[in-house]
């Protein structure tokens, strides 16, 4: 565990790890926008999936 922690703190440290945690900045802020996004076309989409399956199950 130790040496884990050492490789990482090296890597942070060093200029790798600022790409490094730079990306996963990027990463957090497109999870940010797709998490906002699903939640604001939630309600849209359940109901365009409902509309679907009651269409589905008219039509047997």
């Amino acid at each position: 565990m130790t040496r884990f922690l050492l490789k990482l703190w090296t890597a942070v440290k060093s200029k790798k790890g600022q790409s490094l945690v730079e990306y996963a900045l990027i990463l957090a802020l497109v999870a940010i926008v797709v998490i906002t996004a699903l939640t604001a076309l939630g309600g849209h989409t359940e109901n365009a999936m409902s509309n679907v399956a009651n269409t589905l199950g008219n039509a047997t």
